[in-house]
């Protein structure tokens, strides 16, 4: 019974955090985002809650296996990886929308990406199920990454020609 409470636990953690951000960010789309630069590549804004809801709970069952693992410090480091990237996934929301900060989102994104990097090679002694679960979540990250530097730069340079 215990492990499952513990799986609920990860799952409404995690879908928290996605609420939350989500909660955060939605007013912000059709309005600031809605009117800045975007790369061609950009993905139309539909995509990114079902992509997201895949990924929070894919990442809540990475996380309970990992929790499931024998007591070691390998699955401690693991699930402070773990934590710690979830923070930074909350924080990010906050600094590119609210705060209309892609540079300073554009950092914190690069140290969320090592964090799930992080995770994802420790997890790998851990529960190797785990490692493959948060795969798709680095990849989408880096994918991410590359986005944000793009509206940084795009916005920048927006920026500095309105300026001038």
């Amino acid at each position: 019974m215990n492990r499952w409470l513990a799986l609920l636990g990860f799952v409404v953690l995690c879908l928290a955090v996605a609420g939350v951000s989500g909660w955060m960010t939605r007013p912000e789309i059709s309005g600031w985002y809605a009117a800045i630069r975007k790369p061609s590549w950009n993905p139309p804004s539909w995509v990114f809650g079902p992509v997201w809801t895949t990924l929070y709970l894919m990442m809540a069952v990475a996380g309970w296996l990992v929790w499931q693992a024998e007591p070691a410090s390998r699955r401690t480091l693991a699930l402070s990886l773990f934590g710690i990237q979830l923070a930074l996934n909350f924080l990010w929301s906050p600094l590119f929308f609210k705060l209309h900060q892609p540079g300073w989102a554009a950092v914190e994104i690069v140290l969320l990406w090592l964090a799930i990097g992080g995770f994802t090679v420790v997890a790998w002694g851990v529960s190797r199920a785990a490692t493959f679960l948060f795969i798709p979540y680095w990849a989408w990250v880096t994918f991410a990454t590359a986005l944000n530097f793009a509206i940084w730069m795009l916005n920048v340079n927006a920026h500095q020609s309105r300026a001038g």
